[in-house]
């Protein structure tokens, strides 16, 4: 297993062992100790998601305004793009993004720490992805930053080869950075910080 942090801060890159033989392949995607060892803290499993996505769709950017979920994101079907925006204000890489490709020959995953936006791009017909979330989905407490907004930065056109993205009502109608930011529903980066100090982390012995 290969671990790397990507550009926002927190964020990693899980690589993992892929096992080819004349069955298929076997990959171990997570292992408790590489968790502690990368994160020093365990991912407190509450709820897995899969999604299941046409060629060219794109989903995001999400975020929560309270500290939220942490995502553990792998695609097993299919290939898809993983972008991770800092939506955390007084973070040091606030307004950065990174973007890792997903797909099931290389097994990689991408762990999101709360607080932290999210999308994708779908890259090929019916890709398929599953979450492993810390925290229930809380409908209260999601937003959305519109994709295309320039202050991001995302090429999501250059991700599809080209093509228009497809996007929900909610995520083209969505709010800029700005107007999020000056509306106050941004997570703090200081609360974002005592989350990672208190949930997952092992009682000392």
């Amino acid at each position: 297993m290969k671990v790397r942090e990507l550009a926002v801060a927190g964020a990693f890159e899980f690589e993992p062992s892929v096992l080819p033989d004349n069955r298929g392949v076997f990959s171990e995607l997570l292992r408790a100790q590489w968790w502690r060892d990368a994160l020093g803290r365990d991912l407190p499993v509450s709820q897995v998601n899969c999604t299941v996505n046409h060629r060219n769709v794109v989903r995001g950017v999400h975020f929560t305004r309270l500290v939220g979920q942490a995502k553990f994101v792998c695609c097993v079907f299919g290939a898809m793009n993983d972008v991770i925006v800092d939506t955390r204000v007084g973070s040091p890489t606030f307004g950065r993004f990174d973007s890792v490709r997903l797909d099931s020959e290389s097994f990689r995953v991408v762990y999101l720490p709360e607080g932290v936006g999210h999308g994708i791009a779908s890259l090929v017909e019916q890709t398929t992805a599953f979450y492993l979330c810390s925290a229930n989905f809380d409908p209260t407490n999601e937003y959305g930053i519109h994709p295309m907004d320039p202050e991001l930065k995302i090429d999501w056109r250059s991700m599809l080869g080209g093509a228009e993205p497809i996007l929900s009502v909610r995520d083209s109608t969505a709010p800029t950075l700005r107007e999020v930011r000056e509306q106050g529903l941004l997570p703090r980066y200081e609360d974002c910080l005592e989350v990672y100090r208190t949930v997952g982390v092992p009682e000392p012995r």
